[in-house]
């Protein structure tokens, strides 16, 4: 048997996994407080310890991890249009793994400078202008970055024209020269970004966060956990050369801070005379939302869907929904325990599910033009996709799990938001996602044979 260790360092808990990629089999699963804050090593051992109480003694041939331990990734972007290159930093950052912390365009101000010495991101991406386009937006910004008193590195990936000038505004802190992320009009090149938002992790996160305390245990830490995840997505659905995937889906990893949804479909419109508006979304998308999730980000979950909204879901008071919100933000370790702490945890599961698809699929409109109605599309069109994957503590062991993602479907109520109109719905009951994700880097056969064993279609 050939044993290899998967370890996901995360924000609350370090998980491991061991999988015998001899037999593309699940070992075992097991997870611990991650002892961030004095010896990120302590929670890994703690782990271990549990996982082969289970396994009975193991000898890894191979140790991978990732990490979004002390908050993961945390990026600030800056573009010239809002929906242009803006976006597609936004895009860039939010598809190699990262938190974007926030997102600004044109030029940055003092008041934005302020904020982002207060924020302190863990990389900054500074792009603008298509090659040859505007040039006077994104010196600006490099000028003003440059006077920033908090040191972060910077990426420069926008008007090629002028990226020799920002590099030499800039050469007081580490710069990072990429390609632009988006060279022509409509047409985006986020891949060499993503690559060095990864190179950066590595050198940046995991020595600041202690993780490199334990390089001398582990084969390698190949990158921030949603890259895991996403690749794992990327995996399942496309399948490899000796074996096909299951095809295009949609995925939501509902946390107790954030609620993370990918989707490997390619978006286009399933009606005729529609016209698309905006950058061309990517075949693989991550989106998270940061305000959204099941303790930390309680509270955002309230204030997207209301305090009525949960008590139509929950059937409780609208007192004890913001009494019970309130606490859980203070609380993250708190469990359900009563009928009505469950039936809360139910609505914010549902309601987080809900805002997080919602926000992350394209919509349509109705216009009006001289040749009569048309229909306008902005973003993917996810309503022909037939297959929802559901991750995160919440729903691997809820009985409630299918009335949960009956929320990330379409609903008559909101009929421009295109969400899919029906799914089958898989769970990934053993929380391995990240770690298929850290395997297929390696052993991308043995990773989706595994998939498909444990990520269970619901009720089978």
């Amino acid at each position: 048997m050939e044993a290899v260790l998967l370890i996901d360092f995360g924000s609350t808990n370090t998980k491991v996994s061991a999988v015998d990629i001899e037999g593309e089999r699940l070992l075992g699963t097991a997870a611990a407080f991650t002892t961030v804050e004095t010896d990120i090593g302590e929670g890994l051992a703690e782990a271990l310890e549990t996982l082969q109480r289970e396994t009975g003694p193991l000898t890894f041939v191979k140790r991978f991890a990732c990490s979004s331990a002390a908050g993961g990734l945390r990026m600030v972007t800056s573009g010239l249009v809002p929906a242009l290159t803006a976006e597609a930093a936004r895009l860039a950052s939010l598809g190699a793994g990262a938190k974007v912390v926030r997102v600004y365009s044109y030029e940055l101000t003092e008041e934005d400078l302020a904020e982002i010495g207060i924020i302190n991101p863990d990389i900054f991406l500074l792009t603008g202008g298509v090659d040859g386009g505007n040039r006077d937006c994104i010196l600006r910004n490099a000028r003003m970055l440059a006077s920033c008193p908090v040191a972060f590195p910077v990426i420069i990936a926008g008007n090629r024209g002028t990226a020799a000038e920002c590099v030499e505004i800039l050469k007081n802190r580490e710069v990072i020269r990429c390609p632009n992320v988006m060279p022509v009009f409509n047409k985006l090149n986020i891949e060499p970004v993503q690559e060095e938002i990864r190179r950066l992790f590595l050198k940046r996160i995991i020595h600041a966060k202690g993780l490199s305390r334990e390089q001398g245990l582990i084969s390698g830490i190949l990158m921030p956990t949603p890259s895991a995840v996403k690749r794992a997505m990327e995996l399942l659905a496309r399948g490899t050369k000796k074996q096909p995937g299951i095809g295009e889906l949609v995925a939501v990893d509902l946390g107790g801070a954030t609620t993370d949804v990918y989707s490997v479909a390619t978006g286009l419109s399933t009606a005729g005379d529609v016209i698309l508006k905006g950058l061309p979304e990517p075949v693989s998308k991550r989106t998270v939302e940061g305000d959204i999730g099941m303790r930390y980000g309680a509270a955002g979950v309230l204030e997207a869907a209301g305090t009525q909204r949960l008590g139509e879901l929950s059937g409780l008071t609208a007192s004890y929904v913001e009494t019970r919100v309130a606490y859980l933000g203070t609380h993250p370790e708190a469990l359900p325990m009563t009928p009505e702490e469950d039936a809360l945890d139910f609505a914010l599961a549902a309601a987080a599910v809900e805002t997080a698809v919602t926000r992350h699929t394209g919509t349509i409109e109705a216009v009006y033009t001289p040749m009569g109605q048309a229909f306008v599309q902005s973003g993917k069109d996810l309503t022909g996709v037939s297959r929802l994957i559901l991750t995160g503590g919440v729903v691997i062991h809820n009985p409630w799990a299918k009335e949960i993602a009956s929320h990330a479907l379409y609903n008559k109520a909101t009929p421009a938001s295109l969400r899919p109109k029906a799914a089958e719905l898989y769970i990934d009951t053993s929380y391995i996602l990240a770690a298929m994700g850290l395997l297929a880097e390696a052993y991308p056969d043995y990773a989706i044979s595994i998939m498909k064993k444990e990520i269970h279609v619901y009720g089978t």
